[in-house]
């Protein structure tokens, strides 16, 4: 991808930016915004955050039973910390590990001096309540950013660890200088893991924010208000272009594995790409937006993969980090280089 792809500024108009400069595999005049490149500025500040401390920080992850996409997202996680420095740990407890042991464990974890930061890899088994988990979890320690303590003080506007995907689509906005104050954004998903927590950090950089859900009337209709539109609800090409408004920036938090295209809904059979890999790998990722379809009315759009999710595990990085500054006494440091 071209560095004018990279760093053109978004203002909602649509870029025209066709022929050879273009960037690959997409229709002429789209910005790809590729996470990549911000991904590595943020592991190159990490890794030098990091080389100031000793002991190096530590994380410290938690993963129950042996869901193949839960040990992928773990593996890449540890590899991520290790290459900035950090110490990481993966503590594996079997399916059908009680809730009561589950607990017990985080609580030890969260009771150990040599743990700077912990991370409960979610979702969890039936019969384990997030909640309760997260609630025995030490606050300081909560690199998620998911214990109501730093839940509360997001919404309060004044953030200690924002969790990871939110502040990793804030990095990938601000890096590709998509404007937000006064502009319109719609979440779709109100999970507290991205839309619930990116309309407060939204909200306090001036947008003017909606987040739909299930019950959501004229979804489609609402979605096209957007200046950026936000998909962050699990189902494969559900975003089509009839939910976007001509100009719109949107950003893809969905990733749906694929195997089949019986498993891809009509819209994503008819894509080359969905159907090639598929018959050539027996396997697609695909994001919860139709790119093809909406790459086509979008001004910037984020492909899957390769968008917002090296950004959420650089954003791990950068808050256990900030955990084992702020242990260790450094806070007003810490505070000093996040205001600049």
């Amino acid at each position: 991808m071209s560095n004018a792809c990279r760093t053109g500024r978004i203002r909602g108009s649509r870029p025209r930016r066709t022929g050879p400069g273009a960037p690959p595999d997409t229709f002429p005049g789209v910005i790809v915004l590729d996470g990549a490149p911000v991904a590595k500025r943020l592991g190159e500040e990490a890794r030098a955050a990091a080389a100031g401390l000793s002991p190096p920080p530590a994380l410290t992850v938690f993963l129950l039973g042996s869901d193949p996409a839960s040990q992928t997202y773990v593996a890449s996680k540890t590899r991520a910390a290790r290459e900035a420095g950090v110490r990481a740990d993966t503590v594996r407890l079997p399916s059908g590990t009680s809730p009561e042991a589950l607990r017990d464990a985080v609580v030890k974890a969260s009771r150990d001096p040599g743990v700077d930061g912990i991370l409960i890899q979610m979702p969890l088994e039936a019969g384990h309540d997030p909640r309760r988990v997260l609630d025995s979890l030490d606050p300081a320690k909560d690199v998620d950013g998911l214990h109501p303590e730093n839940v509360g003080l997001l919404h309060q506007g004044r953030p200690r660890f924002v969790p990871c995907t939110p502040a990793g689509i804030l990095a990938l906005l601000d890096h590709y200088q998509v404007a937000l104050s006064g502009r319109r954004a719609v979440a779709l998903g109100r999970s507290e893991l991205v839309g619930r927590p990116l309309a407060a950090l939204l909200t306090a950089r001036d947008a003017t924010v909606t987040v739909c859900h299930s019950r959501t009337r004229d979804l489609p209709a609402v979605c096209r208000e957007a200046d950026l539109l936000v998909a962050a609800i699990g189902r494969p090409g559900f975003v089509t272009a009839d939910f976007v408004r001509p100009g719109a920036t949107v950003v893809d938090v969905g990733i749906n594995r694929l195997q089949s295209l019986e498993e891809a809904p009509e819209n994503l059979r008819r894509s080359e790409r969905v159907v090639e890999a598929i018959r050539t790998k027996g396997r697609v990722l695909v994001g919860d937006v139709d790119f093809d379809d909406v790459a086509r009315v979008a001004a910037a759009i984020t492909p899957v993969p390769g968008g917002v999710g090296p950004l959420t595990v650089a954003m791990l990085i950068r808050n256990t980090v900030l955990a084992a500054r702020l242990r260790r006494g450094t806070a007003d440091s810490v505070r000093r280089s996040e205001a600049t």
